[in-house]
């Protein structure tokens, strides 16, 4: 039986660093060797955005990879358990989570992603793409001017997520605030990290710039811990 593995990534990738490959590399280095790897985005968090499908399509181009891309909100795929299989990496893009989740829910690709994951296939995304494989998160689906947890991931992996650690001036204070009142501790992402999982236990923190990191958050006494990850910088040494 294959390893369960998930890329969780706070920022980077082709949306965010289009002229550093590094993390799109390393994910598809996850992928069984001897041929290209089969990888297929999901852009239901931006509204299945043609835009950000292009992009991916010409950042996974057939030199580097068999790329589709899985649209539900103008659905051709009949049968999601199958297709999902047939893939080696699924790839998440960014956007409003709260809408992605119930979008999923509705089609019923919550299920498909679930087996696949059981069955080997690879799981990625950036931003909301990493939020919503746990089963809670900080988020701006509500407004775009805030941030607010939300508590209704799909538990793949334990505890929460905050993407954009460092990207975004509200994320680390409103996660600290979070967690010390309650909310479950978890792991936060600076823009060009990312966190791989392989059977729901972190192996590594890889990173496309020399000074991203990750964080894991316990509650503490007055304020939660941060404990720095040790992180491999996937580029070439300065």
């Amino acid at each position: 039986m294959a390893d369960s593995q998930i890329l969780a990534m706070g920022g980077g990738g082709f949306s965010m660093e289009p002229d550093n490959p590094l993390l799109d590399d390393y994910l598809l280095s996850l992928a069984p060797a001897g041929r290209k790897p089969r990888v297929c985005f999901v852009p239901t968090a931006s509204g299945d955005s043609d835009g950000y499908s292009e992009k991916f399509l010409a950042a996974f181009g057939p030199e580097r990879a068999e790329a589709t891309v899985l649209s539900l909100f103008n659905r051709t795929v009949a049968d999601l358990d199958a297709f999902v299989l047939e893939q080696d990496i699924i790839y998440v893009g960014g956007g409003n989570t709260a809408n992605l989740l119930a979008v999923w829910r509705v089609h019923g690709l919550d299920v498909a992603l679930a087996k696949a994951y059981r069955e080997g296939v690879i799981l990625a995304g950036i931003s909301a793409g990493m939020n919503c494989w746990f089963e809670a998160s900080v988020t701006d689906s509500f407004n775009m001017n805030a941030l607010d947890p939300l508590s209704d991931g799909l538990g793949l992996l334990p505890g929460s997520a905050c993407p954009h650690y460092d990207g975004e001036a509200l994320r680390r204070g409103t996660y600290l605030a979070l967690i010390q009142n309650g909310f479950p501790a978890g792991y936060a992402a600076e823009d060009g990290a990312a966190l791989h999982f392989t059977n729901g236990e972190l192996t590594a923190v890889v990173t496309s710039r020399p000074q991203a990191t990750a964080y894991k958050l316990t509650p503490g006494p007055t304020a939660p811990t941060e404990h720095p990850l040790p992180t491999t910088y996937l580029g070439p040494p300065a």
